[in-house]
């Protein structure tokens, strides 16, 4: 059974079915929010940062948001694939535990545990992070505006339905609620300004802010922290005061007008006109969006899960290249199912389960890198969907 899909927008499979895929082509990647479902795409990220991007030198953009913004973090550490493959440990190995008669742990539970585990995960680490010599990490974040300003007990139920009301109506009037933030690595040497955003922002309200050791654990917690589920971060350094949540509130699939930044875009160049085939010059450089995603559908924000007249690819997709598991072998692992937040909840007294079922799906998902690695070496366009 096959596991991996190929589908790509427009540009991009132009591209493919001139060039097929080298690592020099790619100058963003995107990593979603999803939570556990993120775990199955762990052996793509370690070939990936481990084998195949070491072999091109542009700059790459990586974007991320809950435990998207985790795994592109980690991607940056001195040595990729040892650090991708303890995320993947630490993350299976994740246990909280409800007080006596509680069915779920506390969000102060949770937040705090949470916190705990992100100091020992990059402590002294963390400059690694930002200084990295070719990715420019960019951290997203949702900051609460009006009645999501501050976590309160009802405010913060009353803020997130006047949200989904807003949203359901128009996608930018999200705004009126939340704001986009976005905490980016410097552009290249120490004490250089932020690394210039992937993609464009007038879809909603958005801030740029620098990504600094001061503020980097508060921002990967921010950014990971579910409302209702972990506390919203209320301080963070360098950022305007207010409350901050999972950044896959406003950008659940990073569903976004992706753009390459004009020092990519100049790498790229170079490198393509060094490369070209047959020694020709191509003056046309890709700038490709590489997206590993557990599934074809990028939803734009998390309050869209249930709108499906907004799951569908738009023209800010058509530079990407999206990678996903087939739904048929996601239905071969244990429960038919990638591993997901509920099973925190279902195996609250039985983790070790969990933890069996979910290593289970992670090792199968082996096959999703091998079937890429294999496309790469012979690539058939024939098999690359529209995205």
């Amino acid at each position: 059974m096959k596991a991996l899909r190929i589908h790509a927008g427009a540009k991009a499979l132009a591209h493919l079915r001139r060039h097929g895929l080298q690592p020099q082509d790619v100058c963003t990647i995107p990593a979603a929010a999803g939570g556990p479902k993120g775990l199955v795409l762990g052996p793509l990220d370690r070939f990936l940062f481990g084998t195949w991007l070491p072999r091109s030198t542009q700059p790459v953009h990586l974007v991320g948001a809950s435990i998207g913004a985790w795994r592109m973090a980690t991607a940056c550490l001195p040595d990729p694939v040892a650090a991708l493959q303890r995320l993947e440990h630490d993350y299976i190995a994740q246990q909280y535990d409800p007080e006596p008669g509680a069915r779920r742990p506390t969000p102060q539970q949770v937040s705090a545990r949470f916190g705990q585990t992100l100091q020992a995960f990059y402590g002294g680490q963390i400059d690694s992070v930002l200084q990295h010599p070719r990715y420019r990490l960019h951290i997203v974040a949702a900051r609460g505006r009006h009645l999501l300003a501050r976590e309160h007990r009802w405010a913060t139920p009353l803020g997130y339905l006047g949200a989904f009301v807003s949203n359901m109506a128009q996608r930018k009037a999200l705004s009126a609620w939340l704001e986009r933030v976005v905490f980016s690595a410097p552009d290249g040497a120490p004490g250089a300004a932020c690394a210039p955003l992937p993609f464009a922002t007038h879809d909603l309200r958005t801030r740029q802010l620098p990504l600094t050791e001061a503020n980097f654990l508060a921002a990967m917690q921010a950014s990971c922290s579910i409302p209702f589920v972990l506390q919203a971060v209320p301080h963070i350094a360098g950022a305007p005061s207010g409350a901050y949540w999972d950044g896959g509130i406003t950008d659940y699939h990073m569903h976004l007008h992706y753009r390459c930044p004009r020092n990519a875009i100049k790498t790229i160049a170079a490198s393509a006109m060094d490369t070209g085939a047959e020694g020709q010059k191509d003056s046309n450089p890709a700038g490709l969006v590489l997206y590993p995603h557990f599934q074809q559908a990028v939803v734009p924000g998390w309050l869209d899960k249930h709108l499906r007249w907004r799951h569908h690819a738009t023209p800010a997709l058509d530079h990407m290249v999206l990678l996903s598991p087939h739904p048929d072998w996601v239905r071969s692992l244990p429960h038919a199912k990638l591993p997901d937040r509920n099973d925190f909840i279902h195996y609250a007294h039985d983790p070790a389960q969990r933890m069996r079922l979910w290593r289970t799906a992670v090792s199968a998902s082996e096959q999703l890198a091998q079937e890429f690695s294999a496309w790469l070496e012979r690539p058939d366009v024939g098999v690359v969907g529209a995205l």
